[in-house]
C-alpha cells in the first residue's frame, strides 16, 4: 500500500477522511451519501438516480465479485465518487468480466478506500447528507473544505436533464434471468412489436427521468410493448403514441425542479393510467397538488420495511432517494396512501381511482423481498385492461 496514492473527502461542515485511492485519479464534486445494501454496487454505479452524488457503501467490503455487462442499470455510470471500507482486489465469480477498481477508472469515477465509514455514515445520520469533495490531486484540507462548501448543493436543481434519454426508442428486451414462465412465452415477448403476440400485450410510454433498464424489463416481461421518452417530451406528443399507459421513471434530484414533468403529468392524469417509481412517486404528488421536502439522510439500500396499509403486510424493498411527499399537503379527498416506511412514517405510495394512477417511492423491480412487490407490475397492467 506504500505506494497507493492517498485521497481526501472533505465535507461543507470541516469532517475530513483520508484514505488511498483506487479508481479513477481526479477531483470531483457531490453530496454524500450512503448505502446499505450488502451487494449490488454495480447497480449502485449505473443508477442515473446517483447523479451528483458521492456514495458511500456501509458494507465493509465491496468489490468481491467483480463486474459484468448483464447488471448494468443503465449505459453509463452517474455517481461522482465511491468510497468504501475495503476494496476488494479478488473478484471471484464466475460470471465475473474486470475488477470494480478497473472498472472506475475505465468510467473516470474516483474510489477511496480504508477510511472509517462508520464514522462518515454515523456523523450523516446526525447532522444529514453534506456537500462534499473528493480528491487525489488537492490535499491541502482547509482548501477542499471551502471548496465542499462553495459546491453547488442538489436542492433546486434539474439533475433530470443529464440522464434522460436524448431521442425516443423502443425497448423489447425481457428479463436475461432462467424463468420458466417468461421462456415459455418467450416467442410471444418477442413478437411484441410484430403484432403478432398471442398474449394481451400493452403499449406504454415511459417517461425517462433516470430510468433503470431492469423496469424496462419488467414492463416487457408483463405484456407491455414499450416506447420510452424524453422527459421534456410533453403531454401531446405522448399522446400521439396512443399509449394504453404511462410509465413515469425514477430519477435523480429534487422533484419540484422537475416542473416541466409535473405539468405534463396534471395534463395526462384522467387520460390514461399512470404508474411512477421513486421520483415519478414524488412528480406524481406534486401534480395531484401536493408538496415534497429533502429528507435529512433519505433511504438507500436494499433492506427498507414498507406495510401496504389495505392489508397490513410488510414488504422489503430496495431505495434510493433523498425526496419524500409531504402527505399531508395533499388535500385532494381522491388520493389516499396505499403504503408507509415503517422506519421513518414517510409516504411510500399513492393511489387516486378516479384518475386510474398509482405510485410507490420504492423499487419493485429491484426484487430485494425478492416478490414483495411483483404484484404492483400487475397492477399497472389491469388498470390497462
Amino acid at each position: 500500500m506504500r505506494n497507493r496514492k492517498k485521497a481526501i473527502l472533505a465535507l461543507e461542515d470541516g469532517m475530513v477522511f483520508e484514505g488511498l485511492n483506487f479508481g479513477f485519479e481526479g477531483e470531483s464534486y457531490g453530496e454524500v451519501v450512503f448505502n446499505t445494501s450488502m451487494t449490488g454496487y454495480q447497480e449502485i454505479l449505473t443508477d442515473p438516480s446517483y447523479c451528483g452524488q458521492i456514495v458511500t457503501m456501509t458494507y465493509p467490503m465491496i468489490g468481491n465479485y467483480g463486474i459484468n455487462n448483464k447488471d448494468m442499470e443503465s449505459g453509463s455510470s452517474h455517481v461522482g465518487g465511491f468510497v468504501v471500507k475495503e476494496y476488494s482486489k479478488l473478484a471471484s465469480n464466475f460470471r465475473s468480466e474486470e475488477s470494480l477498481g478497473d472498472y472506475l477508472k475505465r468510467n473516470k469515477i474516483i474510489g477511496l478506500e480504508w477510511i472509517d465509514t462508520r464514522k462518515l455514515v454515523r456523523h450523516i445520520r446526525t447532522h444529514g447528507a453534506k456537500k462534499g469533495v473528493l480528491s487525489t490531486v488537492d490535499l491541502d484540507v482547509k482548501r477542499l473544505v471551502k471548496k465542499a462548501k462553495a459546491s453547488p448543493s442538489i436542492v433546486g436543481v434539474d439533475l433530470v436533464k443529464r440522464v434522460t434519454c436524448a431521442r425516443a426508442y423502443k425497448w423489447t428486451e425481457g428479463p436475461y434471468f432462467v424463468d420458466k414462465d417468461f421462456e415459455k412465452n418467450k416467442e410471444d415477448q418477442l413478437k411484441l412489436f410484430e403484432g403478432e403476440s398471442s398474449r394481451k400485450t400493452y403499449n406504454v410510454v415511459a417517461v425517462d427521468c433516470g430510468i433503470k433498464l431492469n423496469i424496462l424489463r419488467e414492463l416487457v416481461y408483463h405484456g407491455c410493448k414499450v416506447t420510452v421518452v424524453p422527459a421534456n417530451t410533453n403531454a401531446g406528443t405522448i399522446m400521439e403514441y396512443e399509449p394504453d399507459g404511462v410509465f413515469l421513471s425514477n430519477g435523480p434530484g429534487d422533484p419540484e425542479a422537475v416542473t416541466y414533468v409535473v405539468d405534463t403529468v396534471r395534463k395526462l392524469a384522467g387520460k390514461v393510467p399512470i404508474f411512477g417509481i421513486c421520483l415519478g412517486h414524488q412528480m406524481l404528488g406534486l401534480a395531484l397538488g401536493g408538496k415534497t421536502y429533502k429528507m435529512k439522510f433519505g433511504h438507500r439500500g436494499g433492506n427498507q420495511p414498507v406495510m401496504r396499509l389495505e392489508n397490513k403486510k410488510v414488504e422489503i424493498t430496495s431505495q434510493n432517494h433523498g425526496f419524500a411527499v409531504d402527505i399531508a399537503s395533499l388535500k385532494n379527498e381522491q388520493v389516499v396512501q396505499t403504503h408507509i416506511n415503517l422506519n421513518d412514517k414517510t409516504s411510500e405510495g399513492l393511489e387516486c381511482k378516479k384518475h386510474n394512477l398509482f405510485s410507490v417511492q420504492y423499487h419493485p423491480e429491484a426484487s430485494p423481498g425478492p416478490h414483495d412487490a411483483a404484484y404492483l407490475f400487475k397492477k399497472f397492467t389491469d388498470l390497462m385492461a
